[in-house]
């Protein structure tokens, strides 16, 4: 029903009628439900990004995860150990108290009892916290077991709740009571797997959102939802499925927003057995040992035409496992370029001149277009002489054997839910061991690496940790313990009158949303 037309036509006038500009309804369509109202229960991007249209962390995430203040003001480092959070005085919930660091403490208290039951709880963004202590009414000291240079960004996780519904339930959340924040928007009522309604808060710090209601309506099924943005039921949708990016770009009176997301897809070889199930050269030995090897697979993509093809552009060619923007990301590093020959070269120089046999496998449900993209990849290291085979399995299968290593050349995706590289190095690239390298499925080992990025966790300046980050990083793609292939893209579609910049993460954000 096209709902922003007439705040289009108003536009022109805001000067003269500024309230009615901003006194319309926006109306959008999620790609998946939010399974819960308590911001401390589940962490899934869906719930996330629905937590953060009502509540506000001590810190927030801009548009490309780069921490920010929000109910903190500042924050100092006291110690290797200690912090401290000056917060936003004047700020008020949305039930009209006042914000202190009573609340704070009460936030960070709950998430323990809150984590119960959770089937991804918050508790790893809280592990290194041995206390919190309101110092005065707007003062936080946090206490650490170990040094933590990331804990602002953990606590751009964690959602502050009035003190006083510290001990309200996940249950009575999910029925309405305590859903109360500070953020830019009200909640109003939630459908589970239908919709949620929220209204504006006048009264909120960073100033009024553009829209008085907002309503968030769940369309699972692509095309349904790309059918409510072409009739005019939505005003804007989240996650175009690739097949319908072209059709929505051409219509007249909608945009198409894409940035590149956080969530890098990347191949994973097994570097650790000498002898792999589905990977065998002449001699019966696994050639993804060979650094060589590894390099002739990455120059063997056509990256460009996997996103351009495949992915219809909704996709960046990657060179490192987090995109341009991110804390650590090293400019200094290129994207392979697609060159068979020399991965030809590259091969017959590692002594496997006629290539070797390889299966290949995939989800085919997890990712974007994941089990065509597999196809394209085996068809590239077919055409430098591997004897490829793919083989695709639903997600449900696939992750469960890939960690269990039944398979010897794999795909996967990882987001870098914190802004910085060490949240995918980490995961992929450490020693495997019973705390480290728990996403390690190809088990590649280099004490290098591993002592700098252990160095650059517990190192608190910035300035050395980034450096440390992208010497680490420098490491692991000179080995090529995994090979990047491409960031996955966000995008949303929108009514022409409307701007929204994108944001890395994939949440859709109401109050970013504005007219122009």
């Amino acid at each position: 029903m096209k709902r922003f037309a007439s705040a289009a036509l108003l536009a022109a006038s805001v000067a003269v009628l500024p309230a009615l500009v901003s006194a319309e309804a926006l109306t959008i369509g999620l790609a998946a439900s939010t399974t819960s109202m308590d911001p401390q229960f589940y962490v899934v991007g869906p719930n996330s990004a629905m937590a953060r249209n009502i509540f506000d962390g001590l810190v927030n995430q801009d548009d490309k995860q780069q921490i920010q203040p929000a109910l903190a003001v500042s924050w100092r480092v006291i110690d290797d150990t200690t912090w401290e959070f000056r917060l936003r005085e004047g700020v008020t919930f949305h039930d009209g108290s006042d914000f202190t660091a009573e609340d704070v403490v009460a936030s960070l208290n709950r998430v323990p009892k809150a984590s119960k039951n959770s089937p991804s709880s918050f508790m790893p963004y809280v592990k290194a916290i041995t206390s919190v202590e309101a110092v005065d009414p707007m003062t936080v000291r946090i206490t650490t077991a170990a040094p933590t240079p990331l804990l602002p960004n953990d606590l751009s996780r964690i959602a502050i709740l009035p003190a006083e519904d510290a001990d309200v339930t996940t249950e009575e959340m999910n029925a309405g009571k305590g859903v109360i924040g500070t953020g830019p928007f009200k909640f109003v009522s939630w459908v589970p797997d239908s919709e949620v309604r929220v209204a504006r808060n006048d009264a909120y710090w960073a100033g009024p959102a553009a829209w008085e209601d907002v309503t968030f309506k769940v369309y699972k099924n692509n095309s349904a939802r790309v059918a409510a943005m072409l009739s005019g039921d939505v005003d804007m949708i989240e996650s175009i499925p690739t097949a319908d990016t072209r059709r929505l770009k051409s219509a007249d009176d909608l945009k198409v927003v894409s940035v590149a997301g956080n969530r890098v897809m990347y191949l994973h070889m097994d570097q650790g057995r000498e002898v792999s199930p589905f990977a065998k050269g002449p001699d019966g030995k696994n050639p993804l040992r060979d650094a060589r090897v590894r390099r002739a697979l990455s120059l063997s993509l056509n990256r460009e035409a996997i996103v351009d093809r495949i992915m219809d552009g909704q996709g960046v060619p990657a060179g490192q496992l987090v995109p341009e923007g991110y804390f650590g990301f090293d400019p200094t590093i290129e994207v392979d370029p697609y060159d068979p020959a020399k991965a030809k070269a590259l091969l017959a120089e590692a002594g496997y001149p006629d290539g070797f046999k390889l299966t290949f496998h995939a989800s085919n449900d997890r990712y974007p277009n994941d089990s065509r993209v597999a196809q394209a990849i085996g068809q590239f290291f077919s055409r430098i002489g591997i004897d490829t085979s793919v083989e695709t399995l639903p997600a449900s299968v696939y992750f469960s054997r890939a960690s269990n290593l039944e398979f010897s050349f794999i795909m996967g995706g990882a987001a870098v839910e914190t802004g910085e590289a060490s949240g995918v190095l980490g995961p992929l690239l450490e020693t495997y061991g019973d705390s480290a390298g728990r996403g390690n499925r190809g088990r590649y080992s280099n004490p290098d690496f591993d002592a700098t990025l252990q160095l650059a966790r517990q190192t608190l300046d910035d300035a050395t940790r980034r450096e440390l980050l992208r010497k680490a990083t420098r490491i692991a793609m000179t080995d090529l313990g995994v090979i990047p292939v491409f960031y996955l893209a966000n995008t949303w579609a929108l009514e022409d009158g409307l701007s929204y910049p994108g944001r890395s993460d994939g949440y859709t954000l109401a109050y970013e949303v504005t007219a122009e």
